[in-house]
């Protein structure tokens, strides 16, 4: 068996390897191990440039909504005053001690608030990660129990990029996903992506109108499109910058082309967990769980765990197969170069 799995893997490469229209980027310097930081205010969402003359009127107008709803609000404290007032003039006046505090006290109180996740530790606005490599293990179900490693490598020169997934399950499968293309100052814009395994090679060219499909079908490309493995670096650099709040009961919407379909994807921000990971610790991340799709083209979703104290990069992901299979990558280990890149504006 293990002879027939070398065998496989062997003629797997040497097809992969001619079919494969990618040029990789050459492997990257990476100098440091990852690790999370303390706890701090998440970035703040992006403000949307306004004219200065509106800004003024607007806030004009609201100064004289708040006078006049000032001016319209009774005094709390009068009026339980007039009410305690004694109604003889031999009588000590009562005391209003007991009652005023008790009112003010219920008129500030606030709901409490949820605990703020902890900020990025090098990110910053408008930047994309360093070159970084993240390091999985997988474990999961297919007609029985399977373990093996899975690599998610991001890098980028000159305003391109490169996103490489790599799995490999045992005897199973040996998979490889790549995405190249530009990074733009609303995102990442694939230009090729491809899917190679168990001696296939599927692929998706973009021009940045149309789609083509791998079977030679165009489609309209709307504007945010990503693939299976960008989508991993975009949403990262998304919370990272402030380009879209991750808070609990948020929506994460994304268009995401595979070969042979593209969906518009939500993802529902469902909690903020506190993961136990073997080289890092207690780590908290917001998990992401899709929604269903109507009338999908097969059953296969990923649920999603980006950990602030790490850079929102992605330390957990489950691939959900139907029928109770999945496959669950935790990461290991994160290592990454040189200083942020900037995006373009």
């Amino acid at each position: 068996m293990a002879l027939h799995g070398v065998l496989l893997e062997y003629f797997y490469q040497r097809l992969s390897a001619g079919a494969t229209s990618i040029t990789p980027m050459p492997q990257p310097l990476l100098l440091h191990v990852l690790r999370p930081v303390a706890s701090a205010a998440p970035p703040r969402p992006r403000k949307k440039n306004i004219h200065p003359a509106r800004q003024r009127a607007a806030q004009h107008t609201e100064t004289q909504q708040q006078q006049q709803q000032q001016q319209q609000q009774p005094d709390p404290v009068s009026d339980i005053a007039v009410e305690s007032a004694p109604d003889r003039a031999g009588d000590a006046p009562v005391a209003d001690t007991q009652v005023v505090p008790d009112a003010v006290e219920s008129a500030s109180a606030e709901p409490p608030t949820l605990q703020e996740p902890p900020a990025p530790s090098t990110v910053t606005q408008d930047a994309w990660p360093a070159d970084t490599r993240l390091s999985y293990s997988v474990k999961g179900y297919y007609r029985g129990d399977f373990y093996g490693w899975g690599q998610v490598q991001w890098q980028h020169s000159e305003g391109r990029y490169q996103v490489q997934v790599d799995m490999r399950l045992a005897l199973l499968f040996t998979g490889t996903l790549i995405s190249q293309g530009e990074l733009t100052a609303d995102g990442l814009q694939p230009r090729v992506y491809e899917e190679r395994g168990m001696g296939r090679s599927r692929r998706l060219v973009f021009d940045g109108v149309t789609v083509t499909l791998n079977d030679g079908n165009r489609m309209p490309q709307p504007p945010g499109l990503q693939d299976t493995a960008s989508q991993f670096v975009e949403l990262t650099q998304r919370f990272s910058s402030g380009r879209q709040a991750l808070v609990v009961g948020a929506e994460v919407p994304v268009w995401l082309a595979r070969p042979h379909e593209m969906y518009l994807w939500t993802y529902d921000v469902a909690a903020l967990e506190t993961l136990q990971l073997a080289e890092l610790g207690e780590v908290p991340a917001f998990h992401l769980k899709p929604r269903p799709l109507v009338n999908p083209r097969g059953v296969i979703n990923a649920e999603l765990w980006f950990a602030p104290s790490l850079q929102y990069l992605p330390v957990r992901i489950r691939v959900n197969l139907g029928n109770d299979n999945y496959a669950e990558l935790t990461v290991k280990r994160i290592e990454q170069g040189a200083s942020p890149v900037t995006a373009p504006q």
